[in-house]
């Protein structure tokens, strides 16, 4: 009986744990411009950033609960302290609109450094950008 009721204790303890971290690898983001991720274009707005149990990433817009998985082609090693803000970090390029008559500014996301974790990059852009970083929020449990 107390045999099952420690392995009933540890159990709770490892789901409350990993809820815990779950809880701590959400973060918020007001974008306030539209951009590019993983092939879809998404409207200026806020979105919530999270892990996912397979170490993979999911960016939902909060107006809409519509999720899209974001697939990543590397790990990036933090560099700075943990602790740090997270961000996402979008490289913006200019391009032509389909008509070629009009000169526009795209957004794309290329990185992503939840908090506490190392970061995650989305895209390289290969030509001319510049990079433009927006700070998150950890989401509350």
């Amino acid at each position: 009986m107390k045999s099952q009721l420690r392995r009933a204790a540890a159990a709770a303890a490892v789901i409350l744990a990993l809820g815990t971290l779950n809880a701590l690898a959400a973060d918020r983001y007001v974008i306030s411009f539209p951009f590019k991720a993983a092939g879809t274009s998404f409207p200026a707005g806020e979105y919530v950033l999270s892990l996912k149990e397979d170490g993979g990433l999911v960016l939902r817009r909060e107006s809409t609960g519509a999720e899209t998985v974001l697939p990543f082609t590397e790990r990036i090693a933090r560099s700075a302290p943990p602790g740090e803000e997270p961000r996402l970090v979008f490289h913006m390029v200019g391009d032509f609109k389909p008509s070629y008559s009009e000169y526009i500014t795209v957004y794309i996301l290329a990185e992503a450094w939840p908090p506490e974790v190392d970061g995650f990059r989305l895209h390289t852009t290969k030509g001319a950008h510049k990079e433009i970083a927006v700070k998150g929020t950890v989401k509350e449990p």
